[in-house]
């Protein structure tokens, strides 16, 4: 009963972990910010931070079925 709600979760949060994981490296390869009026290297920390959480989130969720 509760599988549903556990995949559904876990691959919210693996696509958009992976989704911002890779956006991230493209601005960053490009030398373009991450966000703008934002100091670079903060900016980019933080969001690789996020993005490494979101997956782990959704490992975890996925590992709960």
């Amino acid at each position: 009963m509760e599988k549903g709600p556990a995949i559904f979760a876990g691959a919210m949060f693996a696509l958009f972990g992976g989704g911002l994981l890779i956006w991230t490296a493209v601005r960053l390869r490009q030398r373009e910010p991450v966000a703008h009026g934002v100091n670079p290297v903060a900016s980019a920390t933080l969001a690789s931070l996020a993005a490494v959480v979101a997956l782990g989130l959704g490992a975890w969720c996925l590992t709960r079925i």
